[in-house]
């Protein structure tokens, strides 16, 4: 698939811990716990295009622990920035839990460069897409995130 370019800006989503071993913003975490699109040599930035798919993702992979001191971050991605984009269509099976289509599709596109940003559905919510960021791409430093600021969770989702 070829590349396309943002002609609007978009914003994400990234929750972790501010005191964590890693910023919030850093992809370290994901060569020592590949995701759902990545191996350890293909680092990536996982965000949710939404604040409530960021809350989702984080207590699906907390396996009902949720980790304390939690702060989210805002990420603006420029119009201009290239992206690509993938559906059920073009990977029909993205969400098989041995993640033996999405790993390698994933990979490549981060060994290819092929654009800053993948956009992805959320297993969680499968409607709602996920924003990988690749920061070995040239365009990473045009993305931008704001400072980190509380999770404030609702008792009621435990």
């Amino acid at each position: 698939m070829a590349a396309q370019i943002l002609d609007q800006v978009l914003t994400c989503y990234r929750i972790g811990d501010p005191d964590g071993q890693y910023p919030i913003y850093d992809a370290t975490g994901s060569t020592l716990a590949p995701g759902r699109w990545n191996t350890t040599a293909t680092p990536m930035i996982y965000t949710s295009r939404h604040y409530s798919t960021a809350m989702l993702e984080k207590l699906v992979h907390g396996s009902g622990q949720l980790p304390p001191h939690q702060h989210y971050i805002e990420i603006t991605i420029p119009n201009g920035v290239s992206y690509e984009m993938v559906t059920p269509d073009i990977l029909p099976a993205w969400a098989h839990t041995t993640h033996a289509a999405s790993r390698p599709y994933g990979a490549q596109w981060h060994h290819e460069r092929r654009s800053a940003i993948l956009i992805v559905p959320s297993v969680v919510a499968r409607m709602e897409p996920n924003i990988l960021i690749n920061p070995e791409h040239p365009e990473f430093d045009r993305i931008e995130h704001g400072l980190h600021q509380p999770v404030w969770w609702d008792s009621r989702l435990f």
